[in-house]
């Protein structure tokens, strides 16, 4: 009986296992269908608002189960330096990884670039949600990627403090 209890035991866990992990790495998302007009966007320096910019080959997915589990592909044609004096830079981007099958978005490639200066990060809509920002990330090779990230009132509510007086008011049950 002792070994029937085991072998049920360790099939249990690996079987949990299995389903946590699926539900982690797939359940949950959802590719998200373009609009053709609004999926990418970047805020203007001029006018501190979101424009859509032009791009081509979009796929996004998200999730419902995490603010911040929405990414995104594309390419576009526009160069870094019009792109640099049209839209604000984001200097506190940091790429959040994705799902192993959506392969377009590597995380750690997008930061490397990032950093050694092939890509530049960009402030693509503040608050889309309460305390997170889309970023938009364009790569000197026209390769470009959208992820949802905490801002510093996300960060400072979601830990479970107060907002600073700088930041807006959270909506309620935050």
């Amino acid at each position: 009986m002792g070994k029937f209890l085991t072998v049920l035991l360790v099939v249990c866990a690996l079987g949990g296992g299995a389903l946590m992990y699926y539900q982690q790495v797939y359940a949950y998302y959802d590719e998200v269908v373009p609009n053709g007009e609004t999926d990418v966007q970047i805020t203007s320096l001029i006018t501190d608002a979101p424009e859509p910019v032009v791009y081509d080959d979009f796929r996004a997915i998200d999730a419902d189960s995490s603010p911040i589990r929405y990414r995104a592909c594309f390419a576009t044609t526009m160069s870094h330096a019009t792109l640099t004096e049209t839209y604000v830079l984001d200097e506190e981007a940091e790429p959040l990884t994705a799902p192993g099958w959506f392969d377009c978005f590597d995380a750690q490639e997008i930061g490397e670039a990032i950093e050694d200066g092939r890509a530049l990060a960009f402030t693509g809509t503040k608050n889309v949600e309460y305390g997170i920002d889309r970023i938009v990330a364009i790569h000197e090779d026209g390769r470009g990627w959208v992820w949802d990230q905490l801002n510093r009132c996300g960060e400072i509510v979601f830990d479970g403090n107060a907002a600073p007086e700088d930041c807006p008011a959270p909506p309620e049950g935050y």
